[in-house]
């Protein structure tokens, strides 16, 4: 069994544009309504940050021929960003080699580049090839389980919504468990291992967190998501509006308010969002009895 990180995944934190008469989505998650309780809304297009990290495997695999092993350099060599292009020569390397040993890394950034480009079908559909192939590869898990709670649409009681809640909740659960006991590659410092690892369980916690929350679970929801907050390098604004919502909705209001003040000091379109919930936060604090940590 493999052991692998993907350390482009660290980039996995969701970006996109506020969500308006454009129709755009929201920066890393969704735009909540004025007044929005807890639920985020039914669908949204999700536009991931520039990598932060070399992409890396710990066992990267041989070249079988140099025609292959050529087209895998041009398909790795595409900037992070173009994810057009990235589909597209990992589309054609998979149809002209679908045996490679380099399938497991293709699907990895195809998982990612779909992503970018909007397609959450086509990112599940080449995640869950890659878990399959690759169980302990715990970027793919963590991306999965972040990605799958926050592109939700319809009721969380349908059967569709209660499969994908727990799969979310399983891939979540695995990478937390995993990138712990993953070792370190020779060539990576020691300083840039660790923020691949924060990276990944930021993003596993957050979907856990997510997942709690769209269950009504918003007790247990509020570990998950301090941890998520608490680990990553460069926090997302959605974590701390959902731990905001978490523990508003539980009577924490002083943790709320606190949650909420960090969202609203991150440039973007939950700024004013949080800003408004903070104060209601605190003044909820004066006149209702706050509950127990």
């Amino acid at each position: 069994m493999r052991m692998k990180l993907n350390t482009w995944l660290g980039m996995a934190t969701l970006v996109g544009l506020l969500a308006g008469a454009s129709g755009a989505a929201v920066a890393r998650g969704w735009q909540p309504a004025q007044g929005s309780q807890s639920q985020p809304p039914a669908q949204q297009t999700d536009k991931p940050k520039t990598p932060d990290v070399t992409p890396l495997t710990l066992d990267a695999p041989a070249p079988v021929n140099a025609e292959e092993d050529a087209a895998y350099k041009a398909f790795q060599g595409v900037i992070p960003n173009d994810a057009t292009k990235k589909i597209e020569l990992g589309e054609a390397f998979l149809q002209k080699y679908p045996e490679s040993r380099y399938k497991s890394p293709v699907y990895g950034a195809l998982t990612y580049a779909y992503l970018q480009a909007g397609n959450t079908q086509k990112m599940q559909e080449y995640g869950e090839k890659e878990i399959t192939l690759s169980p302990n590869d715990v970027s793919t898990l963590a991306l999965l389980g972040q990605t799958l709670p926050r592109t939700l649409h319809g009721s969380v009681s349908d059967p569709a919504a209660v499969q994908l809640l727990a799969k979310a909740e399983q891939y979540s659960k695995q990478a937390i468990e995993i990138t712990p006991t993953l070792p370190k590659p020779e060539n990576l410092s020691d300083e840039a291992f660790a923020s691949a690892k924060n990276q990944t369980l930021a993003m596993a916690h957050s979907g856990l967190g997510l997942v709690f929350v769209r269950r009504g679970k918003n007790a247990e929801a509020i570990p998950e998501l301090e941890q998520a907050v608490k680990v990553d390098p460069n926090p997302d604004p959605v974590n701390y509006y959902l731990l905001g919502m978490a523990n508003k909705i539980t009577s924490h209001f002083d943790d709320a308010v606190a949650a909420f003040n960090k969202c609203a000091a991150m440039t973007g379109p939950l700024q004013g969002t949080c800003k408004t919930q903070a104060e209601d936060a605190k003044k909820l604090g004066t006149t209702q009895l706050s509950a127990p940590k």
